[in-house]
């Protein structure tokens, strides 16, 4: 999933270098087999290089499509503080600091930078700033691993990628729309904290955290 809001809505990612890879990784190799500044290696770098647009292009449209649907239908929008450059970073790791798994790593970081989700949240950014509306940063951590029932926080809540079972109160659903919801929570939080606080600092913590718990176990 690209996104999923906490009304039930999915959106699906286009995948637009997942399902151009193969086409791209043979234009790849020919360039390979081609003598190095020809003109076979120039007509065949510039394939690369169109294949490599097409699949910029058709991740750009989608992200576009999608962003301008949620801002003409959200005047707040949640999302989480992702830091996308930390978590796709290199599988291989450093020499002192070897990564394991280093195929699937690699794998991961494909699919993670094949979403865009940097170029989402700017695009809803400055989209909600055009319609007067607002994008609020919450932070990530155990958004889908919160029960909406009883607020049980535990990494045993999510066995799966997509399946959220409290451990606790035996709380079932999507893990995905269990933790768009405590990204909406967490963001009324903030905006809650904000209108009675002109300043957010340190002690603007507490008030957030007692929000956040009451909204959980509402």
């Amino acid at each position: 999933r690209l996104a999923t809001l906490s009304d039930g809505v999915v959106f699906l990612p286009s995948n637009s270098f997942k399902k151009k890879q193969a086409v791209l990784a043979r234009a790849q190799r020919a360039v390979s087999r081609k003598k190095k500044f020809s003109n076979n290696w120039k007509r065949a770098q510039k394939k690369v290089q169109r294949l490599h647009r097409e699949i910029a292009a058709i991740r750009h449209d989608h992200l576009h499509k999608t962003t301008t649907t949620i801002s003409k239908n959200h005047a707040v929008v949640c999302v989480e503080d992702l830091q996308v450059k930390n978590m796709s970073k290199s599988a291989s790791g450093t020499i002192a600091s070897p990564c394991k798994n280093v195929r699937a790593k690699s794998g991961l970081n494909r699919s993670i930078l094949d979403q865009g989700w940097g170029e989402f949240r700017r695009q809803l950014e400055y989209k909600q700033a055009w319609r007067g509306g607002e994008v609020i940063a919450v932070s990530p951590a155990n958004t889908s691993r919160t029960c909406l029932e009883c607020g049980h926080v535990s990494q045993d809540n999510r066995q799966t990628q997509s399946e959220f079972l409290c451990v606790r109160c035996c709380y079932a659903a999507n893990a995905d729309w269990v933790g768009s919801v405590n990204i909406l929570r967490a963001g009324h939080a903030r905006l809650a904290c904000r209108e009675t606080s002109p300043e957010v600092g340190a002690s603007a913590q507490e008030p957030i955290e007692a929000t956040m718990y009451e909204l959980a176990c509402a």
